[in-house]
């Protein structure tokens, strides 16, 4: 049987206060794994946070692993106005010093802009995880002229500025459980402030320009079916990062939420077969 899992706060430099989950691994003579475990830490996407992610968590700490999850600033129980940053890499900032909290070499895990969060601070030099898992990654964003616009100049004169982001929950996942336990989850919003838009509009091309120099073993998984963020984005670090380093699988027919789609499956093997290779 796994350990229950627990939560904590952690008070950040600046000041905030972030929720963070933790499941510990199951005892080793339970779960049957020779190896010494593995531990996690889960970034979660735009408007989300990391209690959505439980099923995922599980299925990790099945496998004999330790988990972290964290609600970042402005999302689920962490401080912050909903969706909005103080300033363009507090986010980045933040994931640093959730890492240095737990002390420990980890395997980081985000998706969508917790995807983009984690590429971010890698390809600066911040952090130097054992691996990276990215799902679905926000390094592209299906913008239209207007949007482009307003990313350019909104942050200039109205930075704090917070709109709906417009996500359309019937793209996240062809499961329709999923899609109506997003709608009724409490934890949820749909904020963002024009801040974390330029961040989220702009930081992605950087890390793309980044790829060619990627050193750290990653697994790229995304949807070509995204309408949420752009595949192309997927595609192109995929296309420029060093194949001895960046394995990437792009599932087709599937939606944003890869881990939370009716085929949940093959994704999780793909997964597997990446983390047994790995080992």
């Amino acid at each position: 049987m796994s350990a229950a899992p627990s939560a904590n706060q952690l008070l950040t430099c600046d000041g905030e206060t972030l929720l963070c989950r933790h499941w510990p691994a199951p005892n080793r003579g339970v779960s049957g794994v020779a190896r010494e475990p593995r531990t996690w830490l889960l970034v979660h996407g735009l408007g989300e946070h990391s209690g959505r992610y439980i099923a995922l968590a599980e299925w990790l700490q099945a496998c004999g692993d330790t988990v972290h999850a964290y609600d970042q600033r402005g999302h689920g129980l962490s401080s912050g106005p909903r969706g909005h940053i103080a300033h363009p890499l507090q986010l980045v900032e933040q994931l640093v010093e959730v890492i240095e909290s737990l002390a420990t070499p980890i395997h980081l895990f985000g998706h969508s802009l917790g995807g983009l969060v984690a590429a971010s601070a890698v390809s600066r030099g911040l952090i130097q995880p054992r691996a990276l898992v990215l799902s679905s990654p926000a390094l592209a964003l299906p913008l239209r002229t207007w949007q482009k616009w307003a990313v350019a100049l909104l942050p200039k004169f109205a930075p704090d500025l917070t709109l709906g982001n417009g996500l359309d929950a019937e793209q996240l996942s062809h499961d329709p459980k999923v899609v109506q336990a997003y709608r009724a989850d409490p934890l949820v919003h749909d904020r963002i402030s024009a801040r974390l838009g330029q961040f989220l509009a702009t930081e992605g091309e950087r890390v793309r320009a980044q790829a060619s120099n990627w050193s750290l073993p990653t697994l790229l998984l995304y949807a070509g079916a995204d309408r949420l963020v752009d595949p192309a984005g997927s595609r192109e670090f995929q296309t420029r990062a060093p194949t001895r380093c960046v394995q990437a699988r792009e599932f087709a027919d599937l939606r944003h939420e890869i881990f939370n789609e009716l085929a949940r499956e093959d994704v999780l093997t793909a997964l597997e077969d990446w983390l047994a290779a790995a080992d």
